[in-house]
């Protein structure tokens, strides 16, 4: 028994080789195909996802260097208009000085002038007096006669007065 599963023969051989044959034929035909078809397609999916994948990392890099650089602009903006509020500040503050210093001007102006005038009715005033005091002594000159000891009482005495009217 054992014997003969191990002698050679030649018609098991060529029968085993025809089976292997028409198996490697009916697999091809019917089978590889199909398999290798699936291969394909699953390769095919494999590569299109891959490419999405790539697709969408690149559509991420991009999106993420369009936010950094609206981030950086809105960053540049916001220090313009903080520099714009500053100057436009510094300016209005150098604009209300000015005009301070300008009303202050007018109000010292206004003042010199009102005491300019004052000091001119005052010397109007007083000229208009000296005057008065001027025709009353010469009135009292020409109703006595003058010695020089009246003539000096008179001076002082015309002092006194223009000196306590000043006053």
């Amino acid at each position: 028994m054992f014997q003969s599963l191990v002698t050679v023969d030649i018609w098991t051989w060529v029968a085993m080789i025809c089976n292997l044959l028409l198996q490697m034929y009916l697999i091809k035909r019917f089978l590889l195909d199909k398999v290798v078809d699936i291969l394909e397609k699953r390769k095919a999916e494999a590569n299109a996802q891959i490419e999405d994948a790539e697709k969408a990392n690149a559509e991420a890099q991009e999106m993420k260097a369009d936010y950094e650089r609206n981030l950086q602009n809105a960053k540049n903006e916001a220090a313009q208009i903080l520099t714009t509020a500053q100057q436009s500040a510094n300016a209005r503050s150098e604009e209300i000085l000015n005009e301070a210093r300008n009303q202050a001007e007018q109000i010292r102006q206004r003042a010199e002038n009102e005491i300019a005038l004052e000091r001119s009715k005052a010397v109007s005033e007083l000229k208009g007096e000296i005057g008065d005091m001027a025709i009353t002594i010469a009135s009292k000159v020409v109703e006595r006669e003058i010695n020089p000891a009246d003539h000096e009482a008179l001076i002082e005495d015309f002092i006194r007065n223009v000196g306590g009217d000043a006053q």
